[in-house]
């Protein structure tokens, strides 16, 4: 990681050409796994140049210098977290200036990225500081989202869905990043440009070996019901299997699956610990996302399963009234889905199918919502679990108890590993 001085130093090439100078810099935070750092830059015009345009008093660095590879081989993870470095630069400076100012988000002001030239991972960006016109960071309150910041992260998603779920060539104009694994073994350069075939972090693909240890733990109350293999026809696959297949995006643009026309770009880590809002928390606000890692295709609803487990409070999805989460704590308790949760996807489905101009079935986003929270609770107990745990385990118990969805869910699986498989046949022809 580098010093302050150095932070400094590697800003002001960049932005010399802007006639800007950083002449301070505060390191915010270092980034996972000592990858990097992420600074705020005091920024003053060069005295060289005039402007009528006034410079941004702070702007925000993005450093990452990865560490040297422990081994022969590197690790999942690390090739994880060096393909999302390079899919937030793509995001930042090819699709952020494609996308609609309804939709608050960073600016990249200058950037400089790794070439197939040299062996360094080095990536810096350069950003504007969203802390100016939306000051208050969620994640600083310790606690929930209020009920004005929730709104304000489900129409921020709403809309950012919304846009580009109609902008799928746009998306795929770029070769779009496979799992770490499969990328290492395409071959292809590990510094290509472009965003996740999967959004997110969680999916079944890259989460084998938590999948694995899901498998083999005997003591969770999850392994029958997620990893055991149904009958045939369905090739022997679990519940978990098949719902993966069907929130997957289409590896091909030519050929569909039956969850395609709802594809959007996902945010793909919505948390409170990327989110900044306005006003106060208990007045109205609006908010802007960060952090895009991750951004990646998929159903919209992957997004909203992680915001309403781990962001939302248990009040706003059970509505008062309808009972405290205290009776959802039983092992076998059920939850069918009660007012506030549906209120507030009503609520995303409106301003989706406003910004998008295509409908949203309240049936298709509601089977799309249980496959979400499937998969979601799926990683969760392979990984661990943390947030509105015992709505989600309890909601997802109701969902296998459904036979109306399990019929669909089985139905559609079965399609979508059809066009799977003439999806792989076509990029071999």
């Amino acid at each position: 990681m580098h010093s302050e001085e150095e932070l400094l130093t590697l800003a002001n090439d960049l932005l010399l050409p802007l006639h800007l100078e950083a002449t301070g810099c505060e390191v915010l935070q270092p980034l996972w796994a000592d990858y990097g750092s992420i600074a705020r830059l005091a920024i003053s015009p060069r005295s060289t140049h005039s402007t009528d345009t006034p410079a941004p008093k702070t702007l925000i660095l993005k450093s990452i210098t990865p560490p040297p590879v422990k081994g022969s081989s590197p690790s999942e993870s690390h090739l994880r977290k060096l393909i999302s470095y390079e899919v937030e630069q793509h995001f930042y400076t090819k699709l952020v200036p494609l996308l609609a100012e309804s939709t608050p988000v960073a600016r990249c002001v200058a950037s400089a990225a790794p070439s197939d030239s040299t062996s360094k991972q080095n990536i810096t960006t350069i950003l504007t500081d969203l802390s100016e016109a939306f000051p208050i960071a969620a994640e600083e309150q310790r606690s929930e989202l209020s009920t004005s910041q929730v709104h304000a992260a489900l129409d921020w998603l709403a809309n950012f869905h919304g846009f580009w779920s109609t902008r799928n060539a746009d998306l795929r104009s770029n070769r779009l990043r496979l799992p770490p694994r499969e990328e290492q073994a395409d071959g292809t350069s590990m510094k290509s440009p472009g965003v996740w075939l999967n959004g997110g972090y969680t999916y079944l693909a890259t989460r084998q070996s938590e999948y694995n240890a899901l498998q083999d733990d005997a003591d969770s109350p999850w392994r029958e019901a997620l990893c055991s293999p149904l009958p045939d026809p369905l090739s022997r696959k679990s519940i978990a299997e098949l719902v993966a297949a069907i929130i997957a995006a289409s590896r091909s643009s030519g050929i569909a699956n039956p969850t395609s026309p709802y594809e959007t770009l996902l945010h793909g880590d919505v948390k409170s610990a990327n989110l900044f809002t306005t006003a106060d928390p208990s007045s109205s606000a609006s908010a802007a996302f960060f952090d895009f890692q991750y951004v990646g295709l998929g159903l919209g609803v992957c997004d909203l399963a992680k915001l309403f487990t781990c962001s939302v409070p248990m009040s706003m999805l059970i509505s008062s009234g309808e009972g405290s989460s205290s009776r959802l704590k039983g092992k076998q308790s059920k939850l069918e889905m009660r007012e506030g949760e549906r209120t507030l996807l009503e609520r995303y489905r409106r301003t989706y199918e406003e910004v998008s101009g295509k409908s949203y079935p309240w049936e298709e986003l509601d089977r799309h919502w249980n496959c979400a929270l499937v998969d979601w609770l799926r990683f969760q107990a392979g990984w661990g679990f943390w947030g509105n745990t015992s709505w989600l385990e309890a909601r997802v118990r109701f969902i296998l108890a459904d036979q109306v969805w399990m019929a669909w869910m089985q139905r559609t699986a079965a399609d979508t590993l059809e066009f799977v498989a003439l999806a792989r046949e076509f990029e071999t022809n």
